[in-house]
């Protein structure tokens, strides 16, 4: 059975009307979890996206995390805990490269566009019609076609 999980909007809530009665850090392979009482019911900490139990990697971002909250008096059960153990995360790297990437081609894009954009309001561009492209481009052709032929003209 999941464990039932409380978000983080409701945990603040519940920190700062006082009514979180205690805070378990528990130590597994990977990380560190978050259990919080409060009134009769006892919930885990859930991740923001995934809304599975969240794991913080470093006791010290979840003893950062539980500050800021306010909640600055906890119990840690380690008994499970494994620094090696979690799952890595070798698909969010590669996401987070593929983002990078992205951001830096729309960056050089939108300059690209920009530049074409500026060259075009110029009233000193000279312009080349179309007909004249469509001529070079046949002569072009004609000569690669000569040259796959063998026919070096």
């Amino acid at each position: 059975m999941a464990a039932e999980t409380i978000d983080h909007g409701m945990l603040a809530e519940l920190a700062e009307a006082g009514a979180v009665r205690a805070a378990h850090v528990v130590g597994q392979p990977g990380g560190w979890s978050l259990r919080v009482k409060y009134g009769a019911a006892e919930r885990m900490l859930a991740a923001q996206r995934s809304r599975q139990v969240r794991i913080f990697r470093r006791m010290e971002t979840l003893v950062s995390y539980l500050k800021d909250l306010g909640i600055e008096r906890f119990d840690v059960d380690a008994a499970d805990y494994e620094a090696e153990g979690g799952k890595s995360r070798p698909d969010r790297a590669e996401a987070m490269r593929r983002a990078h990437e992205a951001a830096a081609h729309d960056k050089w894009f939108r300059a690209q566009v920009e530049d074409a954009m500026s060259e075009a309001d110029d009233p000193n561009t000279k312009w080349v019609s179309h007909e004249v492209v469509k001529q070079g481009m046949a002569r072009q052709r004609a000569k690669l076609l000569a040259r796959i032929n063998g026919d070096d003209a």
